[in-house]
């Protein structure tokens, strides 16, 4: 009788969980944008998201209007509690120029980093070391990394000079 209960217990368990599971539709990535929509997964050759539960965000644009306003710009509630903070223009402005200047910093360290790895790659002939000339496997690896190591770089310093360009106002 024991085991007929447990057994029963097993079987509804997994019945309430198997159409939750089923009801999960296929979630894409489109770069950094997830849709279930699989036509526009299609036409920008999006990827499936697999493994793992995906939480998905209903958001506006912001330049959607919202209901009962004229105007372009949709308003967000302030959560409860919470209270309009005044920044002092002086001080924002103090703020914006260390942002600024936090920024030159981070693209110069960056810039230098990319130059020191354009140097170490050597235009895909890199200087191998005693071990990578007796190992050209080794040596491939660390071509390949190298070239993953520019790339990367390039795309931080592209993002800093973003990031730059939206707090010097374009």
């Amino acid at each position: 009788m024991k085991q007929l209960i447990g057994a029963t217990a097993c079987w509804l368990a997994c019945a309430a969980v198997l159409p939750a599971a089923q009801a999960q539709e296929r979630i894409y990535r489109c770069g950094n944008e997830y849709t279930n929509s699989a036509a526009i997964a299609k036409q920008r050759n999006c990827q499936v998201v697999e493994g793992g539960h995906v939480t998905v965000v209903h958001t506006r644009p912001a330049s959607a209007p919202t209901a009962g306003t004229g105007e372009g710009k949709a308003s967000t509630p302030a959560p409860a509690g919470a209270r309009a903070v005044q920044v002092d223009p002086s001080q924002q402005k103090a703020r914006d120029s260390d942002a600024r200047a936090i920024l030159q910093a981070e693209l110069v360290k960056a810039q230098e980093k990319l130059k020191a790895l354009k140097a170490e790659y050597n235009d895909g002939y890199p200087t191998k070391s005693a071990l990578e000339l007796r190992n050209s496997q080794v040596y491939n690896e660390r071509l390949e990394s190298l070239k993953a190591s520019i790339a990367r770089q390039e795309s931080d310093i592209a993002g800093i000079q973003r990031e730059l360009a939206r707090h010097s106002g374009g």
